[in-house]
C-alpha cells in the first residue's frame, strides 16, 4: 500500500506535486495593450493586402484593356471588310445604293441588338457596385 500513497500525491501526471500554484492575475493595462497591438497588426495586414490586390487589379486592367483595344481594331477591320464585300456583291444585283442602303440598314438593326443586349446587363454592372443590394428601386 506504501504504493498506494505515492500515487495519491501524482495526479494522472499533470501535477506531480499537487495542484499547481494560481498564475499572478494579468494587469488590465497588458491585455488592453496585447489588444490594441493585434488590431493594429490586423488593421496594416489587411492595408498590405488591399495594396497587393490593388496592384494586381492596375496590372491586370493595362493587359486587359491593352488586348480588348487591339481585339476591338480587329473587329472593326474585319466588319468594314465583310461591308465593303456586301456592297460589292449586291451592287451587282441591286445597284450600288441600294446595295449601300441595305448593308447599311443590316449594320444598324446589328447594331441596335448589340446596344439593347449590352444595356441588359449593364443593369447586372450596377447592382454589383451598388451598396444595398437589396434596393427595390429602379437604377
Amino acid at each position: 500500500m506504501a504504493d498506494r500513497a505515492a500515487l495519491d500525491r501524482v495526479s494522472h501526471g499533470y501535477a506531480p506535486d499537487g495542484k499547481a500554484s494560481t498564475p499572478p492575475p494579468v494587469p488590465l493595462e497588458k491585455i488592453v495593450g496585447d489588444v490594441v497591438d493585434n488590431v493594429t497588426a490586423a488593421a496594416e495586414a489587411e492595408l498590405t493586402l488591399l495594396k497587393a490586390r490593388g496592384a494586381l487589379a492596375y496590372h491586370g486592367v493595362g493587359w486587359t484593356s491593352a488586348w480588348g483595344f487591339i481585339a476591338a481594331a480587329a473587329l472593326v477591320v474585319a466588319l468594314l471588310a465583310l461591308a465593303f464585300g456586301a456592297i460589292l456583291v449586291l451592287a451587282q444585283h441591286v445597284g450600288p445604293l441600294l446595295a449601300t442602303l441595305i448593308v447599311f440598314a443590316v449594320l444598324l438593326m446589328i447594331a441596335a441588338f448589340a446596344g439593347w443586349r449590352a444595356r441588359l446587363n449593364y443593369g447586372d454592372v450596377k447592382a454589383a457596385f451598388r451598396d444595398d443590394l437589396l434596393a427595390r428601386g429602379e437604377d
